[in-house]
């Protein structure tokens, strides 16, 4: 990393720049920062151990946009999506879906909700802006829904957070089917 080739370099010159006492809270802070790394590496490599071993899990991460940290944090939030009758509740309750306001017969469309849990909200859509684009080049339903929305000029994001949306929904239909992910499935085109 950039910063801390820098800080190491800071660090290594002998030079009156730094306080005695200053260069051993960095150090202490430098030696902080390393042990929390090694946790997280430690925690990354039991989730993908906890996932390879998990049915439910490997069937996740078949699904583009969802990793391993997006699996287990779906099946812990959620296990086998029995408390959703509908993939769309899901989508719902993670705060997904847009905010509806209706007066006089006229309904609107807001932003999203944001209800529900934020922290797999996030996850599913970054997963949903780092598989957008290999998504909206496949020739599979879901990058022909894409397509069709990035062509009607809808905001960049709002699809995003639309696939995120879409992405919750597979999930659903997979943790309550039991079966595989299956790309050619199809996605109604509007």
């Amino acid at each position: 990393m950039k910063f801390e080739s820098a800080l190491d370099g800071l660090l290594a010159k002998d030079n009156d720049i730094l306080s005695p006492r200053i260069r051993s809270l960095i150090l202490e802070l430098r030696d902080e920062w390393r042990m929390l790394d090694q946790k997280i590496e430690a925690l990354n490599a039991e989730f993908v151990l906890l996932a390879k071993h998990n049915s439910a899990m490997r069937r996740l991460t078949s699904i583009p946009g969802i990793g391993v940290l997006n699996a287990t944090a779906l099946v812990a939030a959620i296990g086998d999506a029995s408390s959703f009758q509908h993939a769309r509740d899901l989508g719902a309750w993670l705060g997904l879906v847009p905010r509806q306001f209706t007066t006089g017969g006229k309904a609107r469309l807001l932003g999203i909700t944001k209800r529900g849990n934020t922290y797999l909200r996030t996850l599913l859509v970054h997963g949903a802006r780092a598989a957008m684009h290999t998504l909206s080049q496949s020739d599979a339903p879901i990058g022909q829904w894409l397509r069709a929305m990035l062509s009607r000029g809808v905001e960049r994001n709002v699809v995003i957070v639309a696939l995120a949306n879409k992405l919750a929904r597979i999930a659903w239909a997979i943790l309550r089917k039991e079966q595989p992910y299956d790309r050619t499935y199809g996605v109604a085109v509007n």
